[in-house]
């Protein structure tokens, strides 16, 4: 049987709802497809002589800034014990410093 014959059988990556366009399509109408995909919330798959190779997708939080994680991200977990202020003290005094040049 030759090559011609044998055909591929369909990626199960793929979902049928999803729509899937060619790489050469996408490049000339990159910015429309990116417009409809932020409109739809619907992903659009890329492919290259028909295996899916990019899957591009709306960002979730792209209108809503979200807070920052990092500051307080440890209430509940760790405990300060003592004079929070020890925390910005320095350890030696001023004039010890001097000393451990």
């Amino acid at each position: 049987m030759s090559k011609a014959a044998v055909r591929k059988k369909p990626n199960a990556r793929i979902r049928p709802a999803e729509r899937t366009i060619a790489a050469g399509e996408f490049k000339a109408k990159c910015l429309r497809i990116m417009d409809e995909v932020n409109e739809t919330r619907q992903p659009v798959i890329v492919t290259k002589r028909g295996e899916p190779v990019i899957k591009v997708v709306p960002i979730t939080n792209g209108k809503k800034k979200k807070k920052d994680d990092i500051f307080g991200r440890l209430i509940g977990v760790v405990e300060i014990v003592g004079d929070p202020d020890d925390l910005i003290r320095p350890a030696f005094e001023l004039d010890e410093w001097d000393m451990l040049k």
